[in-house]
């Protein structure tokens, strides 16, 4: 599962091939997260509420980015770095 930014203690990665619809995931400590790249909805997993709103604004900031990720995991390509929440 490629790393894609990290933030706060949060890392974002995609696995290659994953299955629809286009998310990523979150890590922070022993949670797992997936998000929706279209929306923000947790499609899965439980993630703290603070750092749940910290991957949301994230995302909002990286759409674009987060869907040219998406498409390069799906062809098993490694995904490109996106820069962190600051």
């Amino acid at each position: 599962m490629p790393e894609i930014s990290r933030f706060l203690g949060i890392v974002i990665a995609m696995y290659f091939d994953d299955h629809q619809p286009p998310h990523f995931h979150a890590l922070y400590g022993e949670h797992d997260v997936a998000i929706a790249i279209e929306d923000g909805s947790v499609i899965v997993g439980e993630f703290p509420k603070r750092a749940l709103a910290h991957v949301r604004e994230w995302r909002e900031l990286h759409v674009a980015e987060l869907e040219e990720d998406w498409n390069l995991s799906r062809k098993r390509l490694k995904p490109k770095k996106i820069d962190p929440l600051e």
